[in-house]
């Protein structure tokens, strides 16, 4: 099982300098604009009825 990967950026700010937080598993602190956040995994998503929205008339 692989490692899990960090954020690339802050969400708030679009900054790259950030840094594991104390609060635990997927907190990150953001040195730049002085935020925490923290990055939760929610699941997947199901894959239900596909539409197709092209928009064009229907032959």
């Amino acid at each position: 099982m692989s490692e899990r990967m960090a954020p690339f950026y802050c969400p708030y700010c679009g900054d790259e300098d950030l840094r594991p937080s104390e609060e635990g598993h997927g907190a990150w602190e953001c040195a730049a604009c002085s935020r925490a956040f923290r990055l939760k995994f929610l699941g997947l998503l199901s894959q239900g009825p596909k539409t197709s929205d092209s928009g064009g008339e229907r032959i």
